[in-house]
């Protein structure tokens, strides 16, 4: 695997699609935090030939290296009120892109370019409240921890808690970020 400095950001292209629905319909993949069942294999395909995973209220890149993929983010749009709104991010890296910082890095460089690319305020990010890994490197890209978000995850035949993250466009220099 490349040096962490490697990873960026890049829109979905069709070669990408299997290795993202591999991603999505595979437990090994997906565990420990993020299995939550079968989902409908075309769906993804069906997403990216309608508008390339890339909508007003959602989207998706590709986390990849100039020679590999690496996982994905995404975010989606939360409506705050009539009038306001912020994103919600997410990630899923391939096993062997876990523990390196790639994490840390991708989420980074989405907080970057959504705060250079749109209005928002906000970026919020949540994951298992037994999800250590995360929890890091969500610090590490600079969000902070603003509490416990009790029962609100399904998995595994029970209901999970999990820790609430944000970060705010006063915390970032979006100038200097150069997304």
């Amino acid at each position: 695997m490349s040096d962490v400095d490697d990873v960026l950001l890049r829109p979905v292209g069709e070669g990408d699609l299997p290795t993202l629905t591999g991603m999505l319909n595979s437990p090994e993949a997906r565990a420990p935090f993020q299995w939550f069942g079968w989902l409908d294999p075309a769906r993804t395909a069906r997403g990216w030939a309608e508008n390339g995973l890339l909508g007003p209220d959602n989207g998706l890149l590709m986390v990849a290296t100039a020679t590999e993929p690496l996982g994905f983010v995404s975010w989606r749009k939360i409506d705050a009120s009539g009038y306001s709104y912020f994103w919600n991010i997410g990630i899923l890296l391939l096993p062997d892109a876990r523990g390196r910082g790639v994490g840390t890095r991708a989420q980074r460089l989405l907080v970057d370019y959504l705060f250079a690319h749109t209005p928002v305020v906000r970026i919020e990010a949540d994951t298992e409240a037994t999800n250590f890994p995360e929890q890091r490197a969500l610090e590490k890209a600079g969000f902070t921890r603003e509490g416990v978000l009790r029962s609100v995850v399904f998995r595994d035949g029970r209901w999970r808690d999990a820790m609430l993250y944000s970060i705010i466009r006063d915390d970032v220099d979006v100038a200097a970020a150069g997304a």
